[in-house]
């Protein structure tokens, strides 16, 4: 142990033990309904659009968005806000209506496993690979965010909060795989909302209001705009992140946003588990409406904390200094406003949180190590064995993420660690799903070439950054640009590369014959009606809702 900032009250305590308790018994009573496959990975695709839409946003609302965009908040302000508005909503809503249809009804478990329709092998193989890669990266991050979460606020030694927590995440994915998994989602979701909102409304009573916040900001950095979300950005060198508004829209707005929310099978997972191609559209347009509200609880926090506790440094120079890192701002925060009994309820919603993000990652990895990695090595294998390998595939995640969590203390935000990951794997499969789905010359040689063109060239660019740190003013366009920055423009430009090798390649090759595209690719597909829907049922008019509410809110905070 070491010291900690506050003391848990027996309240507290049971508050915290009886979320323990509650998460193994959903995994225990759900073991008897996951006996197939299906069951297991896909949770039958019973689920309701709400069940499935609120899955589908807590997946993503784990400890990285908790721990990773108040930190983010803190170190660029309201800049962050881009990565849940333009950075998120738009991509959402083309999942809905564009996409969703073709993953629906195309039957596969995964996105390499469309890929494997689409494309063959090759693609299947090269994108299950990257993704289980990368997801084991990614729940090493929130193994991390939990485990400073205890030790900044409780003192706990970092390596008993990573592996008690780790081992319950184990035991109720591997009982109840994704039924599990969702069923815990939605009760992490509701959680997680009503124990991260006790530090923006007590902050803002502190604070005095929005104004007198914005007036301490200012007042606390002068010379950088920290409280408008377009304002500053029309050139590189008037705002904390160095980037041009070119970067938001194009490389978060386009690349990595649509590369996550329409590539990423952590999240799409959540939505293949509909009942009907109907509630599978409608569960990311209920995703994104709760959505544009996540920053009043992530954002709001950093912001707060940017007027109150000025001078928190990045997690390299705070482990040299002994100080405290903007990584843990909301921790911090909770510890500045909770008393006993809300203190239970805030530390509960962040190891909510925690296990939210680590068993989408988790169950996500197992899916894609079964389906798209094990199985075709084996050609025959029953139902039975599948489940059996999956369980085993989701012990081995948990394993090798606590191996990673490590890896998360090189960088010094916790959020500029994951952009990077985006921007290796995520854009350049943005790249070959978009051709895949909606452009029937597209070859299988081409498939193949363009991600692996995307994702080499990524990973060089940012290694060549490293080697030669003047090479930033060419890939992010300024040599003052910061670490996010510098990934929004290397993620636009293997983006560029992929979508330029596909096209070549595609040219250059034979496609499918147009009768093997058939409920794979838009021109070759009948989509299903909806049915007799009046106009406000459909999916189509809810997602044009949304779509002013953001225009709205960005017109509000410009």
């Amino acid at each position: 142990m070491t010291g900690s900032i506050v003391s848990l009250g027996t309240i507290d305590i049971v508050i915290i033990a009886f979320y323990f308790a509650l998460v193994l018994g959903i995994g225990f009573y759900l073991k008897r309904y996951t006996r197939t496959g299906d069951d297991f990975f896909m949770a039958g695709r019973k689920m309701t659009s709400w069940i499935a839409g609120l899955s589908f946003l807590a997946a993503n609302l784990g400890a990285l968005e908790l721990m990773g965009w108040s930190a983010a908040a803190y170190q660029y302000g309201i800049l962050a806000t881009h990565w849940y508005w333009i950075g998120a909503i738009p991509a959402m809503l083309f999942l809905a209506v564009i996409m969703m249809p073709f993953y629906y009804i195309s039957k596969a478990h995964s996105v390499p496993g469309y890929l494997q329709l689409r494309y063959g092998n090759a693609s299947r193989t090269l994108s299950a690979v990257s993704f289980g890669f990368m997801t084991v990266l990614m729940s090493g991050i929130n193994m991390y965010s939990m485990a400073l979460v205890m030790k900044v606020v409780l003192g706990w030694d970092i390596h008993f909060s990573i592996w008690v927590s780790s081992a319950t995440v184990a035991i109720y994915v591997t009982l109840g795989g994704l039924l599990s998994a969702i069923f815990n989602e939605v009760l992490q979701f509701v959680l997680i909302w009503a124990g991260a909102l006790l530090i923006p409304i007590i902050g803002m009573i502190e604070a005095g209001g929005w104004g007198k916040m914005v007036a301490k900001i200012q007042a606390n950095f002068a010379g950088l705009d920290l409280t408008h979300l377009w304002r500053s950005i029309g050139s590189f060198s008037d705002n904390a992140m160095g980037i041009h508004w070119t970067g938001i829209v194009f490389g978060l707005g386009f690349v990595i946003s649509f590369g996550y929310w329409t590539t990423d099978f952590l999240v799409v997972q959540r939505v293949l588990a509909a009942k009907d191609l109907r509630a599978a559209k409608m569960a990311p347009i209920i995703g994104a409406g709760f959505k544009m509200m996540v920053p009043f609880i992530v954002i709001l926090p950093g912001l707060l904390a940017l007027s109150v506790m000025p001078g928190l440094v990045g997690e390299s120079q705070a482990v040299a200094t002994g100080g405290h890192s903007y990584n843990e701002v909301l921790p911090l925060m909770l510890a500045r406003y909770a008393g006993p009994g809300l203190l239970g309820l805030g530390i509960t919603a962040l190891i909510a949180g925690f296990m939210s993000g680590m068993a989408g990652n988790v169950s996500a990895f197992a899916t894609v190590w079964t389906y798209d990695i094990y199985k075709p090595l084996r050609k025959k294998v029953s139902d039975a064995h599948l489940v059996k390998v999956g369980r085993w595939a989701t012990v081995l995640g948990v394993l090798i993420s606590i191996g990673t969590a490590y890896l998360v203390m090189q960088f010094a935000s916790i959020m500029d660690y994951v952009q990077a990951l985006f921007s290796f794997f995520i854009a350049p499969l943005l790249a070959t799903v978009l051709f895949g789905m909606l452009w029937k010359r597209a070859t299988p040689a081409a498939g193949f070439w363009g991600l692996l063109a995307g994702t080499v060239s990524s990973i060089g660019m940012w290694a060549w950054v490293k080697i030669d740190p003047q090479a930033l003013a060419i890939i992010a366009f300024s040599p003052n640009a910061k670490a996010m920055s510098e990934n929004m423009y290397r993620a636009l430009w293997s983006w560029l590369i992929a979508a330029l090798v596909t096209i070549v390649v595609s040219y250059l090759t034979k496609p499918k014959p147009e009768s093997e595209l058939v409920g794979l690719v838009r021109g070759c597909t009948q989509l299903p009606s909806e049915g007799d829907y009046k106009f406000y049922q459909r999916p189509i008019f809810w997602a044009g809702v949304i779509l002013v509410c953001l225009i709205a809110l960005n017109v509000v905070f410009w």
